[in-house]
């Protein structure tokens, strides 16, 4: 399956296939030097596919985890880049999930101005959100994404075989973020969770997840307006996240549990409710509302007046963003602890 992301100059195809790992080189042109970045949770198989598809690759293994997501990573991969001479006609492909797509685009984004950037994810939070929309990141002090670029890929190749080798924890991970689009822009989507095993039609969800971003993002690239509403759970969830230490609950399980506060509808918040319990992710917050609140005054979402921007959904298909003060939002954090 193919999905082009029309943003004129730098529109790119969305390749949704099992067995698509093998065929990168017939997609994309890696007769040059390639970085190949992927990290010790991804099977070595994966990358040896890769890199005997590349003339020159160069590969640069990581170690799992969010502390990877760092300024220390992104000057590794740029310092790699200089002593391999590699020029603006080479390429950086990121072989793994968010962390290493995060942290590989944005050093694709700054060495040289901009290079070639092939994201290929091997997670199913990574094919659903991540891999798509161009948002490239590292952490800084413990909170999240607070040092990035929007940089699109070239291309990205979505092999959905790499989830089968994936844990159920991490597979359900995901997930959330298709509730999350379901729950935004498509109600098909949502209530496909609701009445069938999201295991057995992963590709559609897949597909489904990134048509749905796709609408978004091609109205608004750089998040100026419509693509604010993307952020749905994710200013309670990277909060929740920071609490965590970058390193206990994952990231979809955060942005889940993020998205619940914003659920005006009791009706709504019980069905999303049902369907975490039914793939597995977590229904209640248990973290102290005052420390979860410094973590959001962090965030990129802070208002200059001292606000708080948040995406609330009325109703499924209907949301919108609030500016909330803090007491208002720290109520409704509170709300979502009990």
């Amino acid at each position: 399956m193919k999905i082009t992301m029309r943003l004129g100059k730098r529109s790119y195809d969305i390749i949704v296939k099992e067995g698509s790992l093998g065929r990168i080189g017939q997609l994309a042109n890696l007769a040059r030097r390639v970085l190949v970045v992927s990290d010790t949770g991804v099977p070595e198989e994966y990358i040896r596919t890769v890199l005997a598809q590349c003339s020159a690759g160069v590969p640069v293994i990581l170690q799992q985890g969010e502390g990877a997501k760092s300024l220390e990573t992104f000057g590794t991969l740029l310092n790699v880049m200089y002593e391999h001479g590699f020029t603006r006609a080479d390429t950086v492909l990121a072989l793994g999930g968010g962390v290493v797509g995060d942290v590989a685009g944005f050093a694709a984004s700054a060495y040289m101005r901009g290079i070639r950037f092939i994201n290929c994810p091997t997670t199913t939070l990574a094919q659903i959100d991540s891999s798509v929309g161009g948002k490239t990141a590292v952490n800084l002090g413990g909170a999240k994404n607070v040092a990035g670029a929007f940089y699109q890929p070239s291309l990205v190749v979505a092999d959905t075989d790499t989830l089968k080798t994936l844990t159920r924890r991490h597979f359900v991970n995901g997930l959330a973020e298709a509730v999350k689009a379901g729950l935004l822009l498509d109600e098909t989507l949502f209530t496909r969770f609701e009445q069938e095993n999201a295991e057995e039609c992963i590709t559609d969800i897949i597909a489904r997840s990134i048509a749905a971003k796709q609408s978004v993002v091609e109205r608004d690239e750089r998040e100026k307006g419509l693509r604010a509403i993307l952020n749905f759970g994710h200013t309670i969830g990277h909060a929740i996240e920071s609490c965590e230490g970058l390193g206990g609950l994952y990231h979809g399980e955060c942005v889940a549990l993020g998205m619940l506060p914003m659920i005006e509808q009791p009706a709504v918040r019980r069905r999303v409710r049902s369907v975490y319990k039914k793939l597995g992710l977590p229904t209640q917050i248990r973290y102290d509302g005052d420390k979860i609140m410094e973590f959001i005054r962090h965030d990129k979402k802070q208002c200059a007046d001292g606000s708080f921007a948040v995406v609330r959904l009325a109703q499924i298909g209907t949301s919108r963003i609030d500016k909330l003060s803090a007491d208002q939002l720290r109520a409704m954090i509170r709300e979502g602890i009990r």
